[in-house]
This record gives C-alpha cells, structure tokens and sequence, in this order.
C-alpha cells in the first residue's frame, strides 16, 4: 500500500479459561535476541497460517456443500464458515508489507484480500442484471482464468479472494441494519439466469483461496530451505521486518485506509468486509495480529497458546520503561477496537462528535499513539530506519 513512516502494535483479548505461559510485561533477560524473537516469529507465523488454511479448507468444504444442493440452511453454513476463518485470517495480516512470501512480487496477496471490490465486475447488481463475470458465458470459469481477471483495468475489479466469496454468499448490502441477504434461489437453475455458473465460480475462488494459503503456509514451515528458514537468520533486519509488519499494518493500513478514509467519506463502500457487516471483526482480528507479534504470543484454534521471547522483550533489554509504555497504549488499542459496535457502516455516518464516530476515531486515535512507540522501539535496539519506500524498492 502506500509508503509512509511505520510504527504501531496491538493486542488480544485471550479467553478466560485459555491456558498461557505468560511471562510478566516486559520481562527483560540475558537470553532475549534478535535471533530468539525472530524463531519464536517465525513459530508465531506457522501456526497462525496453519489455523488460517484449515478454517478456509472449513470454508471450502461448506461451499461444496452448498453448491451441491443450495438452500437457506446450507447458505447459512456457508457464511459462518467465511466468518470463521476471517477470525483467522485477519491475524496474519500483521505478516505483510515487508515483501515476505505473502506479498512479495509473486506473492498472493492481491488474490487473497484486495478490496474494496467492483460487485458489478463478477455478477449482477441492482440495476444492472447482466453485469459481471459470471453472466458473461464467453468467460471461461478456472482458477487460471480468474487469477488473470483479478484487478484486471482497475484495482477495485477484484474478481478472486476473501471478498469475491464474500460478495457471492451475501450479495450486496443494501440495508442499513444488517449485511447482504442474497437468496440461495440465485444458486438454483431455473430460478436465476447463469446459476451454474455462479455456482462454479464460487467453488472455484474457494478453491483458489485454499491453494494460496497452502503456498504461503509452506513458504513458513518449520525444518525447511524456505523464506523461514532465511528470515530466521537474518538476525535484526528480521527484526526490522517484524517491525515493518505491525507498523505498515497499525498506520498505514489500519488506522488510514480501513478507518480514516470511511470516517473521512462515510461510504459503506470504503468498508473493509462491506457484504457481510464484519468490518468491525476485521479491526479486531488486525489489532490481535499485531499484540501477537508484539507479545510473541498466540492462541490457536483448538485454544492452546503459543507464548516465547518477543518484541515487547527485547526493547525491555534496552528501555524497559518504553516496553512498559508501548503495551499499556496497545492494551487501549484493543479496548478500542472491540468497543466498535456493528454495523460498521452506521457507526461512520453522522457529525464528528456522533458516538459511532467517536469510537471509531478513538481506535485510529490510539493506533497512531502506539505508533511513535514503534518508532522509538526500533531506535532502542539499533534500527534507524523504518520505511516502507525500502521495502518497496526490493520487490
């Protein structure tokens, strides 16, 4: 995304009954290094795409179900599926913006989570009921085919990824208090034109989902010559690029783009997951990405908690005041994200002193805050410059 002064951190919010080794805030020891953070990374990242692949594989297997006899029952499946795997998915975006595996020049990224998307590019929408991809039977539905179509003339002709589903299970949204309500009837011939079509095309995109996390999920592999096995060497400048993750993602991405350009045009079309209404659940899973790196910390699916040397360690090595400073503001972050109340899309609308807008503004508020420590956390271990125009350049 855009170049610009990185910075920034977050938190999660563990279940009470979640087994953890915590260790106390910023606990400082002999053994906390660059190389120490970096492998327990690198366990962090592993873990979070093996949790993210197997709830898209969840995904997939719901819209085979659906497809294969679509109803109001199986529809609804569908969706929670996609809600499911979105809780991890969002996690791993704390990865990104380092030209790492996910996003590097031959990266997936841009088929996995591109937004915000032109519905009328893959199929019908009000006005127009022969727009899109899939009522254009001269537009052969593959993966390969598809994967060429996306962001093909445009960046918001998304035609593959997390959206695509999401526009093909809810439609578009067109109510002011709930998401997307397409009806299963658009999946059953005889009842929508291009039906089979619409079927083939949302197995398809899953299919294509689960073949890009497969890719990155292995680029992260432990006991492997892989991207892993690299970064684990780098020492500080995977530090740095830890750095540049959480900090591209909490400024730039997070507190510019998903929040600040909504608040700043009140469009529901400036919305992260606008179909289904689970913008707010995306802040919240970005924000947990984030204190994971930061915490050197994660909790898997099945509930058992990953926990070892951190960022939050190794600046408390340096300045363990600022270590201390930087999660009490990450903490608010989280507190701030989780107070959004859904819909996202009503929660912008309004006067700057509206209470949705209030409590959106306060998360970008604290995202920013927590951002200068970032920076001064780099500068307390020896890294001076923080840029994402480096990363750029590499790719």
């Amino acid at each position: 995304m855009k170049s610009l002064l990185l910075s920034a951190a977050l938190l999660t919010a563990f279940a009470a009954n979640a087994q953890t080794t915590d260790k106390p805030a910023a606990q400082a020891t002999a053994a906390v290094t660059a190389s120490t953070v970096a492998a327990q990374y690198s366990r962090l990242v592993y873990a979070s795409y093996e949790d993210s692949l197997a709830t898209a594989k969840a995904l997939n297997a719901a819209i085979l179900e659906f497809t294969a006899a679509p109803s109001a029952e199986s529809l609804t499946k569908a969706r929670k599926a996609w809600l499911d795997a979105r809780e991890f998915y969002g996690q791993t975006e704390a990865y990104r913006f380092y030209a790492g595996p996910i996003d590097d020049k031959d990266g997936p990224e841009g088929r996995i989570n591109s937004w915000p998307m032109d519905e009328a590019y893959v199929d019908y929408v009000v006005g127009k009921p022969k727009a899109g991809i899939i009522n254009n039977p001269k537009v052969k539905i593959t993966k390969k085919g598809l994967s060429g179509l996306n962001e093909r003339g445009g960046e918001e002709n998304i035609a593959t990824g997390w959206h695509a589903i999401e526009f093909l299970l809810w439609g578009q949204d067109l109510s002011e208090t709930g998401p997307g309500d397409r009806s299963f009837e658009d999946f059953v011939d005889g009842k929508k034109p291009n039906a089979n079509r619409r079927r083939d095309y949302l197995k398809v995109v899953s299919e294509l989902l689960v073949d890009d996390l497969t890719t990155v999920t292995k680029a992260w592999a432990p006991d492997a010559k892989n991207y892993r096995a690299k970064f684990e060497k780098a020492g500080t400048d995977a530090v740095r690029r830890m750095l540049v993750g959480v900090g591209s993602l909490s400024r730039g991405e997070l507190a510019g783009e998903r929040i600040e350009v909504a608040l700043a045009s009140q469009n529901q079309e400036d919305e992260h997951s606008c179909f289904s209404d689970n913008t707010h659940r995306d802040i919240v899973a970005n924000a947990t990405g984030i204190e994971n790196v930061w915490l050197g910390r994660f909790k898997r699916a099945d509930g058992t908690v990953l926990q070892g040397e951190s960022l939050r360690d190794l600046v408390a090595t340096k300045d363990a005041a600022l270590a201390e400073r930087a999660t009490a503001h990450i903490a608010a972050s989280v507190k701030a994200a989780g107070a959004i109340q859904p819909p996202f899309d009503r929660e912008i609308v309004g006067a700057p002193d509206a209470p949705g807008r209030k409590r959106v503004q306060a998360v970008a508020d604290a995202l920013k805050l927590q951002s200068r420590d970032f920076v001064d956390a780099a500068k307390a271990i020896g890294i001076k410059k923080l840029t994402l125009s480096d990363e750029a350049e590499k790719k």
